[in-house]
């Protein structure tokens, strides 16, 4: 089986080191009502600094149909949610600092800041997710075991959920060589909470525990498919051991090929509905895994591409300052329920790309918008 050659990294070496000022600046805007990954580098952008773009935040929501102003996160609670992290020992990092998961960086959702605790050097090993149903088959939670134990001899990190079953056989597995936990809640809202004294077990031997989510937050049914985005944007690729249809794990898998990482599918009987997802993922083009020679061989080629943070750099083309009642009007009638590209709305509308972005800035901030994967987005 081959093996990594030494100690591998997988990083891309910013060299950036946020301000204390910026990163007050940054936690306050993505704490601030309707203000999400994909809306907050989008504010940052056009406006240059997480300040400017907390100053523009009311005028924005208003002009989106807002009845009240969102609350904004001010520097006294930012202050308090750093000084209370620190204490626990959690670093919140920016996507161009050194210790945030370099691929995850690369998304266009990654978490502005996210919180770290752990080894930050086991976050810029390349990593492989391994993922399955909580109510795994015997066989199920050995092999994911197996697989975990080889790929950690062979150089590579184990990322999961830290939830029941396969996630906790891979996490048990690879806890020597070095594995990383994706929270859904805060650092101090472990779930499930019988798992705590497996994190415990995690940190003590230089893995990693992340979560994008404040201290105190405990974690509801819409916060694990977003932990399912960072354990595949962090990662090579994704192996799904068992899945049932309609699995969380499966939307771990939909988010790792829209991510553009590898997914590989571990087979099994089709007398078993755990296995009936995991089927379906190799039907349609996944990596069928007998082996972690498979993975490997797999990922050995992607690992050899530079790896680079796509430029942030401002739209070519800005917001428009003050777009038109009636482009306001046109572009909300044309949005629904159904999601919808932002292209299509741009050539139905025959509005500038800049007026559309600005008119649906402005009703997500007003919390009137969705936002969903490949540039859609629906009416609330």
């Amino acid at each position: 089986m081959l093996r990594l050659q030494g100690d591998a990294v997988d990083a891309i070496n910013p060299n950036v080191e946020l301000t204390e000022q910026e990163r007050i600046d940054r936690l306050r805007l993505i704490r601030s009502d309707n203000v999400g990954p994909r809306t907050f580098r989008s504010l940052v952008d056009h406006f240059g600094t997480a300040r400017a773009a907390l100053e523009r935040l009311p005028d924005l929501a208003r002009r989106g149909g807002a009845q009240r102003s969102g609350r904004i996160c001010s520097v006294d609670e930012a202050k308090a949610e750093l000084a209370a992290s620190r204490q626990c020992g959690i670093a919140w990092l920016a996507p161009e600092e050194d210790g945030y998961p370099a691929r995850l960086a690369t998304l266009d959702d990654a978490p502005p800041l996210l919180a770290v605790r752990g080894d930050t050097r086991t976050l810029m090993r390349p990593m492989i997710a391994i993922v399955g149903s909580r109510n795994a088959s015997g066989a199920g939670l050995k092999f994911a075991g197996q697989l975990a134990r080889e790929l950690g001899e062979a150089g590579f990190i184990t990322i999961s959920g830290l939830a029941r079953g396969v996630d906790q056989a891979a996490h048990r597995a690879s806890v020597e060589t070095g594995t990383v936990a994706v929270l859904a809640g805060g650092h101090d809202c472990i779930y499930p909470p019988e798992h705590g004294n497996l994190l415990a077990a995690i940190l003590d031997h230089q893995g990693a525990a992340i979560s994008e989510m404040p201290l105190g937050h405990e974690p509801r049914a819409r916060d694990f498919p977003r932990r399912n985005r960072l354990i595949s944007g962090a990662a090579l690729g994704v192996v799904v051991v068992e899945a049932a249809h309609r699995s969380g794990s499966l939307i771990t898998a939909r988010m790792a090929a829209e991510q553009g990482r590898e997914v590989f599918a571990v087979p099994g009987s089709p007398l078993d509905p755990r296995a009936a997802g995991t089927n379906d993922l190799i039907k349609q083009g996944a990596t069928l895994v007998t082996e972690a020679s498979d993975i490997i061989n797999a990922v050995q080629p992607i690992m050899e591409r530079p790896l680079m943070i796509p430029a942030r750099e401002p739209d070519s083309e800005p917001f428009e300052s003050d777009p038109q009642a009636h482009d306001r009007d046109q572009i909300t009638d044309l949005l629904g329920p159904t999601p919808i590209s932002i292209d299509d709305l741009v050539r139905m509308s025959g509005a500038s790309a800049a007026i559309v972005r600005t008119v649906l800035l402005e009703l997500e901030l007003a919390g009137r918008l969705e936002r969903h994967g490949g540039g859609l987005v629906s009416l609330i």
